[in-house]
């Protein structure tokens, strides 16, 4: 199985870049609401609904012009794309660019490619033809903030033929039960994620919510990683206002990682 360092400060080893090779979104659900892009685009004046194709579209195959290195990729094999984090790989508005950037995947088969969706129910009809059972060099995880949408992204997403998958709870907004699907799917599923959120209007994350799903997938034997604390974040019966270049730290401090 392929394990991935969902960040990259967790492994030194590989080389991660973001790839956003469209940009833009639209809001879908209560984890949209304090959404970092949109507030990074307010700033410059930018309307973050339209998507647009960016000029980063081919990076993962831009090579060398010059040099002892003329011709080679500027990026090694085994580096790590984090892919699409401005946006959503599976909307509607990235139809037209979608099959040209699974065509970059492929020829990019000595990388790997890591993506994060909120619209699982587009998955299955944005494959590339010659998916089959999965791309060996892409993971695709399914963001459920709450328990309503885990509810109802997961039965979706966990039938779909993914041979990398994993759930992320961030912003986690409340405790969240996906033992049914862990007992299940438990053995598709590499990795589940949880984190609080950030920025200066981040909603509480409590530790408790945190613990119970470290306690799930221990129970069932999957993989589990604590990104960061949010913002705001509440401990027994205290609640701290974290500083964002702690929240990471603070969050591997905790000693909850099983991956």
């Amino acid at each position: 199985m392929y394990q991935l360092s969902l960040f990259p400060e967790a492994s030194a080893a590989v080389e991660t870049v973001t790839w956003n090779p469209w940009h833009g979104c639209t809001k879908i659900s209560p984890g949209c609401y304090n959404c970092y892009v949109y507030r990074r685009d307010a700033e410059y004046g930018k309307d973050t609904t339209v998507l647009n194709k960016t000029t980063a579209f081919s990076l993962p195959i831009s090579r060398h012009g010059t040099g002892s290195r003329k011709g080679e990729y500027k990026y090694p094999s085994g580096t790590t794309f984090m892919t699409c984090f401005t946006s959503d790989f599976f909307h509607k508005d990235a139809d037209l660019w979608r099959q040209d950037a699974w065509s970059i995947m492929r020829q990019r088969s000595d990388c790997f490619f890591y993506m994060i969706t909120k619209r699982p129910e587009r998955i299955r009809e944005c494959l590339p033809s010659d998916w089959g059972c999965g791309y060996e060099n892409v993971e695709i995880c399914c963001t459920c903030e709450n328990q309503a949408l885990a509810d109802t992204r997961l039965p979706i997403f966990l039938e779909l033929p993914l041979r990398h998958r994993s759930i992320i709870h961030e912003p986690m907004l409340e405790s969240i039960n996906i033992r049914p699907f862990l007992k299940k799917y438990g053995g598709l599923i590499e990795c589940v994620s949880v984190g609080g959120e950030s920025g200066p209007n981040a909603r509480l994350c409590d530790f408790a919510w945190i613990l119970g799903s470290h306690m799930q997938c221990v129970e069932y034997g999957v993989g589990f990683h604590f990104h960061q604390t949010g913002a705001k974040f509440k401990k027994g019966s205290r609640i701290y206002d974290i500083p964002r270049d702690q929240q990471h730290t603070q969050a591997k401090k905790a000693g909850l990682d099983t991956v």
